[in-house]
């Protein structure tokens, strides 16, 4: 049997161009080290700069390992998908049909939790567990069996907010339905049926590659990765971006690798990619599909999904309808100017969209009621501290953001000011690495209840 052509639109880069772009914006921006895979029907170009080490020097080349963050999620639904095609699983079954000691703090949203609530961010729960429970092949079974603590901060399917703590309850799925621990069942179910060598799970594999260390400031930073308990999640995966490119073609030609073994079944591959519930409004039109994370550009949809780990930052676009992925890869420094710079116009090039308008600070400023907003929000990851401007600036509030537990160890609070982008909507006044980011009020009734960075941080005190 033989991979189904894609049919190609448009010419790729040639390797070299495709180098020298990437180059010149990773010298630019102070990117320690890149690589970005591209393919556009069954072609294919790559390439890569910089080193993967700034205390070695040894040089980034297109077969060396990159981790790839929260894409992994797409992975691990990938593994979910195969087994509800195989009648195991399904999609509205309770985690507890599988895993029967489920607990979390809430007796109620333990019970009816699903399979697909968990899939597209709508569990409920805290959505970050970020505890060690060791190395061993056991990591992530012990980490679900520690979340009875977990707060529910809404009824499971109220609303999206994104949970890692979610998808390691997938993950700890994809362990007992498959009798193996959640690297082997990568590997042996998706990474092994795509032809992909280079995959790691783990720090103990890595270290057998050309795999990359992650930068911060210009400098390695002092671990690896971390949490095996966070396996499923993203915490540890890394692979060159040839073979995360492999990956998205597999879902571009409806679960076919590229030596046209079925990998999952097509229809299966789809519903992965239709909309399940609509995000907050945070400066992007988008959804979430199962796993993927779906963005409306101009005269289509983007399947995509980002990824950071401790100083290494990853990103992958696919467009079923033009035969279209692209994978970026960064050990260091930003990469929002590669990603605007490089992989989107590469998308946009070969696919015929247009990539939405990057979220800017109104002018005028809008006026900004201060008291809807203010208070503290929390979460078991991060407090943010909500003010208005103490000079009585009346278009602008101050956001305080200060790390928890382990993410404590990575850096300490920092403050942002905030204005009023539309609606419940606030943009950052000044771009980080030439990005606005956005943060949303979301109110229950008349009160704001939540501020939403991506998770649904519940408001403790006005």
């Amino acid at each position: 049997m033989t991979a189904s052509p894609l049919s190609p639109s448009r010419a790729l880069p040639s390797a070299a161009e495709l180098g020298d772009r990437l180059a010149a914006l990773a010298r630019e921006h102070g990117v320690t080290g890149a690589a970005v895979a591209v393919g556009l029907g069954d072609a294919v170009v790559e390439a890569a700069t910089g080193v993967l080490n700034t205390r070695t020097g040894h040089p980034v080349t297109t077969g060396s390992l990159f981790q790839v963050g929260s894409v992994a999620k797409v992975w691990t639904a990938t593994l979910v998908m195969q087994l509800v095609a195989e009648g195991r699983l399904s999609l509205d079954d309770t985690v507890r049909s599988v895993l029967p000691g489920f607990a979390l703090a809430d007796e109620d949203a333990a019970a009816r939790v699903t399979v697909r609530q968990l899939l597209t961010h709508t569990a409920g729960f805290e959505g970050d567990a970020l505890i060690d429970t060791g190395r061993g092949d056991d990591a992530v079974e012990r980490l679900v069996a520690l979340m009875g603590d977990l707060p529910q901060l809404f009824p499971p399917g109220a609303m999206w907010s994104y949970s890692n703590a979610g998808y390691c309850v997938l993950g700890r799925i994809v362990e007992v339905l498959r009798g193996l621990p959640f690297g082997a069942a990568l590997k042996a179910h998706l990474a092994a049926p795509l032809g992909l060598t280079h995959v790691a799970t783990c720090a103990d594999e890595a270290i057998l590659y050309d795999a990359a260390v992650g930068h911060a400031g210009g400098e390695p930073v002092p671990v690896w990765s971390i949490l095996r308990s966070n396996e499923p999640a993203g915490s540890s995966l890394a692979m060159p971006a040839r073979d995360l490119l492999a990956f998205a073609r597999m879902h571009l030609r409806g679960g076919l690798a590229d030596d046209g073994r079925r990998v999952l079944p097509e229809e299966p591959a789809a519903l992965m990619r239709e909309p399940q519930v609509e995000l907050p409004d945070l400066g992007r039109t988008s959804s979430a599909g199962l796993g993927w994370e779906l963005q409306r550009w101009r005269g289509g949809v983007v399947a995509a999904h980002d990824g950071s780990t401790p100083g290494q930052a990853a990103s992958l676009r696919a467009v079923p309808g033009a035969g279209v992925a692209a994978v970026l890869l960064t050990n260091g420094g930003d990469p929002d100017p590669l990603r605007a710079g490089l992989l989107h116009p590469l998308v946009e090039e070969l696919a015929g969209l247009r990539a939405p308008a990057a979220p800017a600070p109104p002018s005028p400023p809008l006026p900004v009621d201060a008291a809807r907003y203010t208070g503290r929000y929390v979460s078991d990851a991060v407090t943010w501290d909500v003010e208005a401007d103490p000079d009585g600036d009346p278009v602008s509030l101050w956001l305080t953001a200060t790390p928890l537990g382990v993410l404590a160890e990575h850096g300490g609070a920092q403050r942002f000011r905030l204005v009023r982008l539309r609606g419940d909507a606030f943009v950052f006044a000044e771009a980080r690495g030439g990005t606005h980011s956005v943060v949303a009020f979301v109110p229950d009734g008349e009160r704001i209840a939540f501020l939403h960075t991506g998770r649904a941080n519940p408001r403790l005190t006005h």
